[in-house]
């Protein structure tokens, strides 16, 4: 009998939170959830950090530097093809007027209003972790 080698992936996700309280939000550019609106983020490589991975995620993916907070919450999306357990954490732009720039994976990259949420479509849950996420919203 042949072992299962497949194992859950740790993945990270980002909700960065301007001074004027926007969100920076990605539009996935690649499946799964092409052109749906997210947090920056993605999977934790070999022998990085869950800190490190959150910083190279969100530079890779808007061109911004970022100084991370609190753990926000964690989810795990499983489908026939995938196991990931992520772990979203809150952060603060380092710098005073970090413009998003869309790069790596990321089709769009944008700091949104709330009142701007309702004119994207979002992931499958982002609007409750969001909450969660605001809430925790301190000066880290």
């Amino acid at each position: 009998m042949r072992e299962d080698t497949r194992r859950p992936q740790l993945a990270v996700g980002v909700f960065v939170f301007d001074a004027a309280g926007r969100v920076l939000l990605v539009q996935r550019g690649r499946p799964p959830a092409q052109g749906q609106w997210s947090v920056p983020g993605g999977k934790v490589e070999w022998g990085e950090s869950v800190a490190a991975a959150c910083r190279r995620e969100v530079r890779e993916e808007t061109g911004i530097d970022v100084e991370l907070g609190p753990l926000v919450t964690w989810i795990e999306r499983m489908d026939d093809a995938h196991h990931y357990v992520i772990l979203d954490f809150v952060a603060v732009p380092r710098g005073d007027h970090a413009q998003p720039i869309a790069g790596d994976d990321a089709a769009d990259a944008r700091w949104l209003h709330e009142t701007q949420l309702d004119d994207v479509p979002l992931t499958a849950g982002l609007r409750q972790v969001l909450r969660q996420a605001r809430a925790l919203c301190q000066p880290v």
